[in-house]
């Protein structure tokens, strides 16, 4: 039997990590974050640089086949990831075309086949308010490029994705719960462990 993979979904500022690093310190295990700060081409992919798009999205696939990989992955226990691999074809739609779309899922369906699946998806969803709030606090200078209209799509298409998966999903409201307070996250806790 190998470890239950939890996997958190949404939107930029929808409440992904403060939720993981909650569900962690209730639940114990790993706890599995998206590799953002270490990804040398992010912020330039996200202020317009068309040649840095290409190498973000093929890092961010390295740094979840590492983390995620069926070799690696852990006998027992609990691990939460941040993100779910689900989402990384979707930014790869959102930001790349062509020749560079082509090689990156190429590269992608080589390399699916080596993750762990997850047992349970959590989809944060939160209003464009809520994430344009979020986006300020916490002044990451890329993400102030994410206009209303971004924000907004990518809601629709990570609610696209939740209707492709085979795993149990649970949908989490990320403008009602405030993950910062454990007693908050307890009635979530309470249907993770009924839904594994």
């Amino acid at each position: 039997m190998s470890a239950t993979l939890i996997s958190i979904i949404g939107p930029p500022a929808a409440g992904k990590t403060t939720l993981a690093e909650k569900l962690v310190a209730v639940l114990g295990g790993r706890m599995i974050r998206e590799d953002f700060a270490g990804n040398p081409f992010l912020a330039d992919s996200y202020m317009g640089r068309a040649e840095a798009c290409l190498p973000a999205q093929l890092y961010y696939l390295m740094s979840r086949v590492t983390q995620l990989s069926c070799v690696a992955w852990p006998d027992d226990g609990v691990s939460v990831s941040d993100y779910g691999f689900c989402q990384d074809a979707l930014y790869a739609h959102t930001k790349l075309d062509g020749e560079d779309l082509a090689l990156y899922e190429r590269v992608a369906a080589r390399l699916a086949p080596l993750i762990k699946t997850p047992d349970l998806v959590l989809h944060v969803d939160a209003s464009v308010v809520t994430m344009r709030r979020r986006i300020v606090q916490r002044g990451r200078e890329f993400e102030r490029t994410f206009t209303d209209d971004f924000l907004s799509t990518m809601r629709t298409r990570y609610k696209d994705i939740v209707r492709s998966l085979t795993c149990p999903v649970i949908a989490v409201d990320g403008d009602v719960t405030n993950f910062r307070h454990v007693s908050k996250v307890d009635p979530l806790v309470a249907e993770i462990r009924a839904a594994l």
